[in-house]
């Protein structure tokens, strides 16, 4: 099942997505989907409808360094010398699909990072491994756009990846989905050409979901609601205002934002 945030011309709510394009359907529930639900009945269509970041999360918290090929990239080291570490988003730095990635003036190399994320079910603390299912609501995409100027400089990376707009997650939260084959791809736009730029998949983590989820939760409560960015393969790159950036995942669909000048 695909869940959804919308803005209607009513408000704002979660729905059940059916269908895809100029066809999808959005079928109101009753309430938020952290627990059982029900449909109101209501269904907006495309026409009428902008969808929003899937969730508000109270907190973002991220693996850096997970897949090797990216490690060796960014870092020019191996992941074994720089195994993966922790670090967070700002609520603030969330945005939604289409919504633009604004760079200010003094980030002079943002670059994009298309990754699989998790969205927290319910509350938890010092969940296991083999536990590590029963609190995950679904999966989604997340952009963790990441300025590499300021993240070198700084020495950590609060700055760097927590800027306003340098969050975007969606399109929807996808509740059933093999995480431990999953494709994923991140299309560049830049002066009208498209290329892909990141062809990987999520094979290729060093630590797995339920081996993430442990470890963070081993000092840190999540609450509902909350997301988990797993990390990013090889393939990132610069991005400049004027581009466009689209995240590819199958089942989940494609998060695509546009680039600006803050």
């Amino acid at each position: 099942m695909r869940i959804a945030r919308i803005a209607h011309p009513e408000g704002i709510c979660f729905a059940t997505v059916e269908g895809d394009g100029d066809d999808v359907k959005y079928n109101e529930i009753d309430g938020i989907p952290f627990g059982d639900f029900t449909s109101t009945g209501r269904v907006f269509t495309a026409e009428n409808t902008r969808v929003l970041s899937p969730v508000l999360p109270s907190k973002i918290v991220s693996i850096g360094r997970n897949y090797a090929d990216h490690v060796k990239e960014v870092f020019k080291t191996s992941g074994e010398k720089l195994p993966p570490t922790l670090f967070l988003k700002p609520p603030t730095a969330v945005v939604g699909p289409e919504a633009a990635i604004k760079i200010p003036d003094f980030a002079t190399k943002v670059e994009f990072e298309g990754e699989l994320a998790i969205v927290i079910g319910k509350p938890c603390k010092k969940v296991s491994r083999e536990n590590a299912e029963d609190v995950i609501l679904g999966y989604t995409i997340v952009n963790d756009v990441s300025s590499r100027d300021l993240q070198f400089a700084d020495g950590q990376w609060a700055r760097a990846k927590g800027i306003d707009t340098f969050c975007p997650l969606g399109p929807y939260i996808q509740t059933e989905l093999d995480y431990d084959d999953l494709p994923i791809k991140a299309h560049l736009t830049h002066d009208g050409v498209t290329e892909t730029k990141q062809d990987s998949n999520s094979d290729q983590m060093i630590w797995d979901i339920p081996k993430i989820i442990e470890f963070i939760t081993a000092s840190i409560t999540l609450l509902p609601g909350d997301v988990i960015c797993t990390g990013s393969p090889a393939g990132t790159a610069e991005m400049f205002p004027g581009d466009r950036i689209a995240i590819e995942i199958p089942g989940i669909g494609t998060l695509a934002n546009p680039v600006e000048r803050a």
